[in-house]
């Protein structure tokens, strides 16, 4: 106290070092888009990863009526049985895998799975490989939980994706104790193949890197069907979402497939740090399995907006994208506009009212001439932005 006050609170209080990660400079880009939308501005939203239709009509009819039929009690912190049942039956149909339902693990969106997975996995200290460019959430959260991360610069000659070789080049400088990949990739859209997928594994595991793989937009593969890690190894933690394929963002519902050993760890941190996943999100997502054909007539959808991007943009002098063989983003070079991408994306969206990411969020390093375009929306939306971004450039 001071002269028999109590102190202000900014004299008290300062956020941890953990707390001092950079922002997900998506995030800070839809607020400015809010902005522009409260005086009454019309944004095309092409910032965040989120589709622009809604969950499947049976998630939504079932969790209608679930709310009917009166409450909603806590679950397993592993997750409805039904729904780890009904997520093992969906690795059967899609990639002909067996997988006991009792190494799934429902979680609040990858994100929470992320957390998990990096608690169980790794030690304060422990080095964890990512790529550049990535999603910019792995960087933070590692960093936030004490992990030192290691990134590796992906190039055209491995598709930018990561290769063995990479891999046991940077453990070689100092040793590793894991690695994260994600197959199709943000911000890239880029995909692995299974032997691709395969040899990155073998390495990993020749030097005990534990080995992650974020599959998140499997479902959206446009090039060729996406390999899940899961097939290849039973050692391999796979994380998993229904946000992306089945549009259900805001449900925030994912999933893990964990590695036997390590099933009662996760179900430990999720007890104490979660209780269980929202079981409303949880009727849901297990209904939406029963809603596939509404969801690939949505991946069509973002199909042609591909298409109309890779065929307008060159037109406006955007003719240099990294491979976008599924996701929904385009990862764009703006090298011959500018070397600073998020003054680019500011002025875009302040002039153009078209939002996009700058490439500094996803690569710090690289990421000053790209610029990431998100493809989920509409059709119209698609073609106006490309007519916007055109006339902007030729101001």
């Amino acid at each position: 106290m001071r002269d028999g006050r109590v102190r202000p609170a900014a004299e008290l209080l300062t956020a941890s070092r953990r707390g001092d990660v950079p922002p997900f400079m998506v995030m800070d880009v839809m607020a400015a888009a809010a902005r522009i939308e409260a005086a009454g501005g019309h944004v095309i939203h092409m910032e965040v990863g989120q589709p622009a239709s809604p969950a499947p009509a049976t998630a939504r009819a079932a969790a209608r009526a679930a709310i009917d039929a009166g409450r909603l009690d806590y679950t397993s912190a592993l997750g409805l049985l039904s729904l780890r049942q009904r997520i093992a039956r969906y690795y059967r149909d899609s990639h002909e895998l067996d997988v006991d339902p009792e190494r799934i693990v429902v979680t609040t969106g990858s994100s929470n799975a992320f957390i998990l997975a990096f608690l169980t996995l790794f030690e304060p200290g422990d080095r964890v490989a990512v790529t550049l460019p990535g999603y910019p959430p792995y960087r933070h959260i590692l960093s936030a939980l004490g992990c030192e991360v290691v990134p590796i610069e992906t190039t055209a000659a491995t598709r930018h994706a990561l290769s063995g070789e990479m891999l046991l080049a940077a453990h070689r400088k100092t040793p590793l104790k894991g690695v994260l990949v994600a197959s199709p990739a943000n911000p890239t859209g880029t995909m692995m193949s299974r032997e691709a997928m395969a040899e990155l594994m073998d390495a990993a595991a020749s030097e005990n890197i534990r080995f992650i793989s974020d599959e998140i937009y499997h479902g959206l593969d446009y090039a060729f069907p996406a390999t899940t890690a899961a097939a290849l190894s039973d050692d391999a933690l796979v994380i998993n979402s229904f946000s992306k394929y089945f549009c259900m963002t805001g449900w925030r519902v994912g999933w893990m497939v964990v590695p036997a050993p390590l099933v009662r760890a996760v179900e430990r941190l999720q007890q104490n740090l979660a209780i269980s996943v929202p079981t409303l999100s949880q009727i849901a997502a297990e209904a939406a399995f029963d809603g596939t054909a509404e969801m690939d007539a949505i991946k069509h959808g973002y199909q042609d907006n591909r298409r109309l991007l890779i065929e307008g943009l060159p037109r406006a002098g955007l003719d240099s994208f990294l491979p976008a063989d599924g996701a929904f983003y385009l990862y764009a070079d703006v090298s011959r506009f500018t070397d600073d991408s998020f003054d680019f994306a500011r002025r875009m969206l302040e002039e153009a009212h078209v939002a996009a990411t700058p490439g500094i969020d996803f690569d710090p390093v690289h990421g000053k001439s790209f610029l990431r375009f998100c493809y989920a929306g509409s059709r119209a939306e698609t073609e106006e932005a490309i007519a916007r971004i055109t006339q902007w450039l030729r101001r």
